[in-house]
């Protein structure tokens, strides 16, 4: 006997809207202004749940930086347009397939989407699932309970961001009690969960940015020492003399490097001898490869490997979703951890921006240039 249960519906549901990616932008800023679409989207029939399925009503999806790259092919992972952007989504339960037995899936509870099975980042069936939509059907084993009492846009960015801080910080660097790290990018989504990981961790934390106004925040969740990287001209300043004051001249331990570029230069003068350098992305040169998905890297960082070999530096690559498809055995520790500590309230996603639906474009804008502090999110 096939069962469809449909508990919290009480009649037919109105059909929703969904964002459509057209085409790749040579630019994510070309892509929002003339390759994103808000479409109908006609609502998911319950009775045609398969039988593992789960049908969700979206009650919000994370804006992120990843989520821009896709827009111009300049990304490690394109989904083919026309697809729906939105890594990750959070929401509550409609319906369920026949064999779906899961308490978590019943209908009426929250849950947040796996990022890594569902939606642009993933691969298979589920691909094309965006999170910027009404309603979404996945499989049941990539639907997750909201830990603790975290908000839907929290739970909608929870995965990406801690996930990513703790393969830097825990897989790949090591980070130990004690220790000092340099925080490169501290006010963007994956750099703030780096800077509540890294207090939580034990370690001294010393957080840079542009923006006296993100940095004070950044100070509220935890970072012991705050540095701007500008002058009073706008320009990048020597900030090494600042992180050397804060180290006793010695310099950091541990550098977290979200942004790349000449501010990365002098992330690596920051450092002691020995120290780690983890490279986490390149949000200030998003160009480095060529734009509509033709791939390569004509404008790639460069490092001096001069400074490199002078400080015995360790220079560690901190690709979080290539590193679970390589090896998927990673992955179960860490998703525990973080779920469990953010059901312990040790840490909790911030979200600086909320955006209705038919302000999409707003809200993609606010996040390529720069407007948002830790998290984006869109109410479908």
């Amino acid at each position: 006997m096939t069962r469809t249960d449909t508990a919290v519906l009480t009649g037919p549901l109105p059909d929703g809207r969904q964002v459509v990616v057209t085409e790749f932008g040579e630019t994510p800023a070309e892509a929002i202004e003339t390759f994103i679409e808000l479409r109908p989207q006609p609502a998911p029939d319950p009775a045609g749940l398969g039988p593992q399925e789960v049908l969700l009503r979206i009650r919000s999806a994370a804006v992120s930086w990843v989520d821009l790259l896709m827009t111009s092919g300049q990304y490690q992972h394109m989904p083919a347009p026309p697809y729906t952007p939105g890594m990750e989504c959070a929401g509550e339960v409609l319906a369920t397939g026949s064999e779906v037995a899961a308490a978590h899936c019943r209908p009426g509870a929250r849950v947040l989407v796996d990022t890594m099975k569902v939606g642009p980042r993933s691969s298979g069936a589920y691909r094309g699932v965006g999170g910027l939509a009404s309603y979404a059907v996945v499989p049941a084993d990539a639907v997750l309970p909201i830990p603790g009492d975290l908000s839907f846009d929290q739970a909608a960015m929870l995965l990406q961001a801690y996930e990513t801080a703790y393969h830097c910080l825990v897989a790949r660097g090591n980070l130990q009690p004690g220790e000092t790290i340099l925080i490169n990018g501290a006010t963007g989504l994956t750099g703030l969960a780096a800077v509540e990981m890294a207090r939580m961790l034990g370690a001294t934390v010393i957080a840079i940015g542009r923006s006296a106004e993100k940095l004070a925040r950044v100070k509220e969740v935890g970072a012991d020492h705050v540095v701007s990287v500008l002058d009073e001209t706008g320009a990048l300043r020597r900030f090494r003399d600042d992180v050397k004051a804060l180290t006793g001249g010695r310099g950091v331990d541990v550098v977290y490097d979200a942004v790349g570029g000449e501010i990365s230069l002098e992330c690596l003068r920051c450092t002691d001898f020995g120290a780690r350098f983890l490279i986490v992305g390149w949000t200030s040169t998003p160009d480095v490869a060529r734009g509509k998905g033709q791939r390569g890297a004509p404008r790639a960082n460069v490092l001096p490997t001069n400074i490199i070999q002078m400080k015995g530096l360790s220079v560690l690559g901190c690709p979080s979703a290539i590193a679970v498809a390589k090896d998927p055995s990673i992955r179960p520790e860490r998703l525990a951890s973080i779920l469990c500590w953010a059901e312990e309230g040790r840490i909790r996603p911030y979200v600086s921006h909320v955006f209705a639906m038919e302000d999409v474009r707003e809200a993609l804008r606010a996040r390529w240039i720069g407007q948002v502090t830790g998290g984006c999110v869109v109410h479908p």
